[in-house]
């Protein structure tokens, strides 16, 4: 079922990497307070390695981890064992955003309205990977270039959903 709700939001380098050993390979203050600003007030979906990467549910928000383990708890949290069933538990969310990681990414990119991506002008090591987009499904709505307090240059590009792909 398609749904409308439902947001991709990532950090990118040049090369695809979006992690190595579950932390991000880049140190960018702007960017996790622009993460902060899109989904305060909103609920988060993230599959289980995310969620034990950030060690915490993240302030202001609704957090939705997805597992396979029918035993997996978190105190505060919604569990849910597949993408669509997480997707469910937010559908009173009029923008639901799926962090990570790079698995639940693969599905949701066939589920999403709206990709949130930061373009890192990076190329770096890592472990995981934000698959490819189709750009025949996708069209650029946004594109601010921004460069950090430390130099780094980088983009926040919003796309939207091709309508009747």
């Amino acid at each position: 079922m398609m749904t409308s709700n439902l947001s991709v939001i990532v950090a990118v380098a040049k090369n695809g990497v979006i992690g190595f050993n579950n932390t991000l390979p880049w140190h960018l203050p702007e960017d996790l307070k622009h993460f902060r600003a899109l989904t305060t007030g909103h609920h988060i979906i993230m599959g289980r390695k995310t969620y034990e990467s950030l060690g915490r549910l993240l302030p202001g928000r609704t957090t939705v981890i997805v597992t396979r383990n029918d035993d997996y708890k978190v105190e505060g949290a919604l569990i849910a064992n597949s993408l669509p069933a997480a997707i469910a538990l937010c559908q009173n969310d009029d923008e639901a955003f799926l962090i990570g990681g790079a698995e639940l990414y693969q599905d949701g990119l066939r589920l999403a309205e709206k990709l949130y991506v930061t373009e890192i002008a990076l190329t770096v090591v890592g472990d995981a990977f934000f698959p490819q987009v189709d750009e025949a499904q996708w069209q650029e709505i946004s594109r601010e270039a921004h460069t950090s307090a430390q130099g780094l240059l980088f983009s926040y590009v919003t796309y939207s959903r091709v309508t009747g792909k």
